[in-house]
């Protein structure tokens, strides 16, 4: 079930990332705020909303019960660590994922929950209808040295979370051949070089040229 909703997040992720890097694509705000307005809209997208955040949910719930178990498991610590067989990533997962849930609370907070009960002002564009200006928000942020420091270090632990859960998921999942894995493995690094890159890229170049 962890492995499962850690991949749906994987994906999720990928959109995210896609309708994000329209804010530095193009010149207008225009294409990010029907994006964005059409993924608030879209009784399709509300019902994956929904499958999000439970599937988020999950991935914590079961993070936490496999440490707990783990811990339990070896109450006493032993005198010499031996971390031969495990990952320099496999080894921080449970520090990188609090890391990564105080990030996301606080990005809920400050985009989320404030474009679903706060008060966002609106753009109009062709005259036509009426968009929440979801970009001016975030380029606001994105304006404010501290916040994109905190936003990058974030997105570089997420990174290293993500090196090991990527492959990991799929081990879990019985996909661990000699064959497949080695692929698996390259392309977890390549997944999470865009994913960083891309995320990082957009509160720099919005800082220095919006």
């Amino acid at each position: 079930m962890m492995a499962l909703a850690g991949l749906f997040l994987v994906l999720f992720l990928l959109v995210h990332l896609g309708i994000n890097l329209t804010l530095i694509l193009f010149e207008s705000s225009r294409v990010f705020n029907i994006a964005a307005h059409f993924m608030a809209t879209n009784i399709l997208i509300k019902i994956f909303e929904v499958i999000l955040f439970g599937g988020f949910l999950i991935h914590v719930l079961y993070a936490l019960i496999v440490q707990v178990q783990n811990w339990l498991a070896r109450p006493k610590r032993y005198r010499v660590m031996n971390f031969a067989q495990t990952s320099f990533f496999s080894k921080f997962m449970i520090h990188t994922a609090l890391i990564i849930l105080t990030f996301l609370v606080i990005h809920l907070v400050d985009f989320y929950f404030r474009s679903k009960f706060g008060n966002v002002e609106e753009v109009t564009y062709d005259n036509i209808r009426y968009y929440p200006d979801l970009a001016s928000m975030v380029i606001a942020r994105f304006k404010i040295s501290g916040y994109i420091i905190f936003y990058i270090i974030c997105f570089l632990f997420l990174g290293f979370h993500l090196l090991h859960g990527f492959q990991s998921a799929f081990q879990t999942l019985g996909i661990n051949h000699k064959t497949y894995t080695p692929f698996i493995k390259v392309l977890g690094v390549i997944y999470v070089f865009i994913i960083v890159t891309g995320f990082t890229a957009i509160p720099v170049v919005v800082y220095f040229t919006r």
